[in-house]
């Protein structure tokens, strides 16, 4: 052991003697070839003596590098991700300028933009080589990893078991659909998942429910529970708030509902990791995690997972250029697009190609890095989110050339985790999943002319905006609401002018979700029925189920319960719906009669909900929101997902069975970790934790036969302590 510990120190010393050198002679290049950087004296100095002074600069700017930047990282941690991938540049060049201070005779000189450009090269050169020297030094490599995350270890990890006991990676890529991974697979844009494909992993699609969006599928499979999510943002009357699922203060309360409904802390409570999600399945090791962001404290901030990575300076200025190199792709993306002439096609401007890098640079590799971490840490369940396909495909197209582009370098990024899971001190099972895919088409607005919430105000006989008047279709809805008007009102055509209308009230809430919408009115403070909204506004559902963007609404009747409505008076009772009884949802395939029926029962659906028109032979929806690749609702490529998973795991569902719900994929998952595990008994009843307070923790059972404590329950196998 001793002898194993001298070469290893002596090993390490031999890597920082080379780095230094490199890093020297990288210094004392750049002093050549710029010429607002210099290391000798203005009267000039020898070749010995320029070497010295590279050699004190090299190795000042390597110590700061080692102990200033993870304290400045750390005390940045409240500036705004963007802004901190945008100031890495800046703080390496300061780093520079200090080390050049620190050089004896003032010899180190450079302008502020020179010792930029010097510290990004330097930095670069440094991780390059340091990286080379650890390639045939297994014990280095994970070494260098390791840094890459935090490697705080609890107690729960050795109740949680190790050694030989597989831990689970499920990584989640985000809008990935099937079909879309089938051809990408096929292809050759990912051969590592093509490698996977029959040889050690199997291929399932499960089926979203009726709000196939992040939101709902995420949460149902990180905590067991999406009830009452009836969309990626909806009204709730009773507390008079709109709830977005991607804001922190609702993320958070929607986990809140979840734990509170199924009594379990989440997937992640036994030594987990969430790492980029919007939900935090209850797990302790947090990075980039949106229901915990508003909280108060370092160590539940979900900023505090840029520490782990930003604090190694060359992975911060790989990651800075690869930002800028990315949002210089989109710009030039959008603009060949705009030449082209594309359609559909939507705007691409603003602030959209730095949102755009943050999604597919900064966010993919500190949630990469993190995973590796985790492994390396020998951490039991990760489950990881990354969002770079979506992101692209919402305004690209899920099909484009941008869209694999960004499939390709995910490809290496899950080729980067099986290769440390290699050097992990226990066996890891990778699952790759997705949470909704995505659908094509050109946005609502594109294809008829008006937004939704002009049809709705068209349909209630309030006024639209100038531009919806002047289409073919604005104008039909407004002609079709006065002619309705006027038949609720026992009247026959006008001779010329306005007529009067009922009173309408506060104006309807128009919320989209991709090809998903909600209305509500805020003034009724239960959800109205059908007959409410035809007293109120004679011509509105009329106007909306006919509209040619619209496949079908869900309305409450006081006579015949909840309805689906569709085009020329079409109705069908929810409780009837059935797979293949034609109507509106015939269109939509299986599974759209179930997922109708159960959102129905949400207590915050929406006086009507309303989804886009679908085609089938082309698979094209209409999004209400400025999106031509859209998910959010029934239709297409959207609601059929993918779950990839090793073959040494039991099947997700039995052979003709269909998975179906992402609370039914919570519960597969749910499988996946007792086979590795064991049963698992908690550590803390729920009554006994405090509204809001901290998930239940579990420990492993050990086995006690075929009896009641050895079974394997929905949740639990042993017994409550």
């Amino acid at each position: 052991m001793g002898r194993w510990r001298w070469r290893s120190a002596g090993g390490t010393v031999v890597r920082v003697v080379v780095v230094w050198a490199v890093s020297t002679l990288t210094m004392l290049a750049l002093a050549g070839l710029l010429p607002d950087f210099r290391l000798q004296s203005a009267d000039g100095d020898s070749i010995t003596r320029t070497a010295v002074t590279a050699a004190w600069g090299a190795g000042a700017f390597g110590l700061l590098g080692a102990l200033v930047w993870p304290v400045v990282v750390r005390a940045l941690l409240l500036v705004p991700a963007l802004v901190l991938g945008l100031l890495v540049f800046f703080l390496n060049g300061s780093l520079l300028l200090l080390a050049l201070w620190l050089i004896p005779d003032g010899r180190g000189v450079a302008n502020p933009e020179t010792a930029v450009v010097v510290a990004a090269v330097m930095s670069a050169v440094a991780s390059a080589t340091s990286t080379a020297l650890a390639v045939r030094d297994d014990d280095a490599y994970r070494r260098r990893l390791s840094r890459l995350a935090d490697r705080r270890r609890r107690g729960v990890r050795e109740l949680a078991g190790g050694g030989d006991a597989p831990g689970t990676v499920f990584v989640q890529l985000d809008g990935v659909g099937h079909a879309v991974l089938l051809r990408a697979a096929e292809s050759g844009v990912m051969p590592t998942v093509a490698s996977w494909l029959g040889a050690t992993h199997r291929l399932t699609p499960w089926r979203t429910d009726w709000s196939s969006q992040t939101g709902a599928s995420q949460l149902g499979i990180l905590h067991g529970s999406n009830h009452d999510v009836p969309a990626f943002r909806w009204y709730e009357k009773d507390t008079r708030q709109i709830v977005v699922s991607n804001r922190p203060a609702s993320a958070a309360e929607l986990q809140r509902r979840a734990v509170e409904r199924t009594a379990d802390g989440g997937l992640l409570t036994v030594d987990g990791a969430s790492r980029g999600n919007l939900f935090s399945g209850g797990a302790d090791q947090l990075a980039l995690v949106l229901s915990v962001a508003a909280r108060r404290g370092r160590a539940n901030r979900s900023r505090a997972g840029y520490f782990a990575y930003f604090s190694d300076p060359a992975n911060a200025v790989r990651t800075a250029v690869s930002f800028v190199a990315e949002v210089c792709r989109e710009i030039g993306q959008s603009v060949r697009a705009r030449v082209r002439r594309d359609e559909p096609r939507v705007g691409r401007g603003g602030l959209y190609p730095f949102i755009r890098a943050f999604a597919t640079v900064v966010e993919r590799d500190v949630v990469v890095a993190a995973v590796i971490g985790d492994m390396l840490a020998g951490r039991t369940a990760v489950y990881a989110d990354l969002v770079a396909y979506d992101e692209v495909a919402h305004h690209s197209g899920p099909h484009s050339r941008d869209a694999q582009d960004v499939l390709e370098r995910l490809d290496r990024s899950i080729a980067l985790l099986a290769k440390a899971a290699e050097h992990a001190p226990r066996p890891y099972r990778i699952v790759l999943l997705s949470d909704h895919g995505q659908s094509p088409g050109s946005t609502f607005e594109g294809a008829y002319g008006l937004t939704l919430r002009d049809l709705v105000r068209a349909g209630c006989g309030l006024p639209v905006s100038r531009r919806a008047v002047r289409t073919r279709s604005g104008a039909e809805a407004r002609d079709a609401a006065r002619d309705a008007v006027r038949t609720a009102l026992h009247r026959g055509p006008a001779a010329g002018g306005e007529e009067d209308v009922p009173a309408t009230g506060p104006d309807p809430i128009v919320l989209a979700s991709g090809n998903l919408a909600l209305v509500s009115f805020p003034d009724v403070p239960h959800r109205m029925s059908r007959e409410e909204i035809d007293r109120r506004h004679p011509a509105l559902l009329s106007t909306l189920a006919d509209h040619p963007g619209v496949g079908f609404l869900l309305v409450r009747s006081e006579e015949h319960g909840s309805l689906v409505l569709g085009g020329d008076g079409a109705a069908q009772p929810v409780a009837a719906l059935k797979d293949g009884d034609g109507g509106p949802l015939e269109v939509f395939g299986p599974g759209a009669a179930d997922a109708v029926r159960r959102t129905d029962s949400f207590p915050h659906v929406a006086d009507i909900m309303v989804n886009s028109m679908f085609d089938p032979r082309t698979g094209v929806v209409h999004a209400f929101e400025e999106q031509i690749g859209s998910h959010g609702g029934l239709g297409g490529e959207q609601s059929l997902p993918f779950l990839l998973s090793p073959l040494e795991l039991s099947p997700p569902v039995a052979p003709g069975e269909t998975l179906a719900g992402a609370e039914q994929v919570h519960r597969v998952l749910r499988r996946w970790l007792r086979e590795g595990q064991g049963p698992q008994i908690p550590l803390e009843p729920a009554h006994a934790r405090p509204a809001g307070g901290r998930p239940r923790r579990w420990r492993p059972a050990r086995p006690q036969g075929t009896g009641a404590g050895g079974a394997l329950g929905h949740r639990t196998g042993g017994v409550e302590e």
